[in-house]
């Protein structure tokens, strides 16, 4: 073999066993991991595979294994600061567990998320890790479930894909950021989000098709039910899925005559084009309007001022997930679980006091 044809043609079982000067089945089981031979045979094959750069066919191997050794995960939207260090999560666990993460995006759209569990299930991943665009749209990860194959949701449950699933307590944090206003002296307060169409008026929590969201907008309305808030069609926000619709629906409801004296965005993307609204049109932040925001992104603590943020367990929310989903994969068994991890309200200067007349 010349060196050309070295550099060119994958370098095969069979050319590390006549480096090594053993039998190809010999070779097949050192480089496999399977089978018993001797310190010093496995030595020898492992320097002649290093010498000659080896890589293990994948397809190969999974034929054999049964294992592709690839985890598949699909996620919402990975510009968003929130799924990106999900997934920084799920890669550290998974890559310490030997597996390799392959990531599609959905936008938020469940067609393209179907697609993408179809694709990854076509590849052959071993598990699947889905952040579900809606809730209500879920029968095709139903048929991941009874198929077996090893499946865990991401931040957003369902009541009927019993799988396992890890979460952020992201109610009783919407309750407890809701209260706090309340307390301060806020009696018009918005919520902001991403879910739903541009354009869509908010009726009801079911038309909130993200798990999430849901449960968050649950908590702010329970709480001014409970302290007899009197909420406007305006109170709350869906539809800001796009950096023009978000700026507009901002601005409108920043120079309205019933101009809301504290907004909850629901996560840090709408949080900062708050921000920068307020900026623009010089309403001031806390003195004209305070500003909390779901996700302590790394922006919120350098503004002027600093941001309210709710401080979600992000990393540890994909770390818990991967870790969930590998279990699964190493032969755990049992009932499907639910971990709900807990939120922190990390209070900084855009929050503030209102005068009591």
């Amino acid at each position: 073999m010349n060196q050309n044809q070295a550099r060119n043609t994958p370098v095969t079982v069979a050319d590390v066993a006549l480096k090594a000067g053993v039998s190809k089945a010999t070779a097949a089981r050192v480089l496999g991991g399977y089978g018993i031979v001797s310190d010093r045979t496995r030595e020898a094959v492992a320097a002649a595979a290093r010498a000659l750069d080896y890589h293990p066919n994948e397809l190969a191997r999974s034929m054999t294994t049964g294992r592709s050794g690839t985890i598949g995960v699909v996620v919402g939207d990975i510009e968003n600061p929130f799924f990106s260090l999900a997934m920084r999560g799920i890669n550290d666990v998974a890559r310490q567990a030997g597996f390799t993460v392959v990531l599609i995006n959905s936008g938020e759209d469940a067609e393209i998320e179907k697609d993408a569990v179809r694709t990854l299930l076509t590849k052959r991943v071993d598990g699947l890790i889905v952040s579900p665009a809606d809730v209500n749209d879920i029968e095709h990860l139903r048929q991941v479930a009874r198929s077996g194959r090893a499946l865990v949701l991401l931040d957003r449950a369902s009541e009927v894909v019993e799988v396992d699933t890890v979460v952020a307590n992201d109610r009783q944090a919407a309750e407890e950021i809701t209260r706090w206003l309340i307390r301060l002296g806020h009696r018009r307060i918005a919520y902001i989000t991403g879910c739903g169409d541009p354009g869509q008026r908010f009726h009801t929590p079911t038309d909130i098709t993200t798990g999430s969201v849901r449960r968050r907008i649950e908590g702010f309305l329970d709480v001014c039910q409970k302290e007899h808030l009197e909420l406007t069609e305006d109170s709350i926000q869906i539809g800001a899925a796009t950096p023009d619709h978000t700026r507009r629906t901002i601005t409108n409801m920043l120079t309205s005559l019933q101009r809301p004296t504290a907004v909850i965005a629901s996560d840090s993307v709408i949080g900062l084009e708050v921000f920068k609204v307020c900026r623009e049109l010089r309403v001031r932040i806390p003195k004209d309007l305070s500003l909390v925001s779901f996700h302590d992104a790394d922006w919120t603590s350098v503004t002027s001022p600093p941001v309210t943020v709710v401080r979600q367990p992000v990393y540890q929310l994909g770390e818990m997930a991967a870790s969930m989903l590998v279990k699964r994969l190493n032969g755990s068994s049992g009932q499907p679980s639910c971990i709900v991890l807990e939120t922190e309200v990390v209070e900084r200067a855009s929050v503030a006091r209102l005068e009591q007349s």
